[in-house]
């Protein structure tokens, strides 16, 4: 629960370790529980964590939101804290070599900044013709915003 003047948000997590990075991604500077939730709804805790140890920037900026700089900023800030990769546990997304793959994780992004399911779900149609064989998630999510937005 992150408890704010103005309001009272409830977060919900598949898992301990879902939950403890989402905690972990807050203590960086300039990453808000939104920017955190999104940030698990594009990967995995054991993706951020192989991308943030390996010192990869461009794969955090595939996040709406996160630019190069505030990707660097993450990982310097918590490359050292992160953990290391686990070997086992739920996988909570589908494989990516997946036809639904994409699908899945645009949903929960949307879901995960605030749209209800069904939203949700409309957005994700209207930008599944743009997807094609090799679908870039990120820019995918930007599209469904801007579906959204426009109604």
């Amino acid at each position: 629960m992150v408890v704010r003047e103005d309001s009272l948000t409830l977060f919900g997590f598949l898992d301990d370790d879902e939950r403890l990075c989402f905690e972990l991604l807050q203590t960086a500077s300039g990453v808000g529980p939104k920017v955190a939730q999104s940030m698990l709804a594009v990967f995995r805790p054991d993706d951020l964590r192989r991308a943030i140890a390996g010192d990869d920037p461009k794969t955090l900026t595939k996040v709406p939101g996160i630019g190069q700089k505030g990707a660097q900023r993450i990982i310097l800030e918590l490359k050292d804290r992160i953990g290391a990769v686990a070997v086992t546990g739920p996988d909570r997304l589908p494989a990516p070599g997946s036809v639904q793959a994409w699908r899945e994780q645009v949903h929960q992004g949307l879901v995960g900044l605030g749209w209800s399911t069904k939203e949700a779900e409309k957005a994700v149609d209207v930008v599944a013709d743009q997807a094609g064989d090799d679908p870039d998630v990120p820019a995918l999510l930007r599209a469904a915003l801007q579906a959204l937005r426009k109604g």
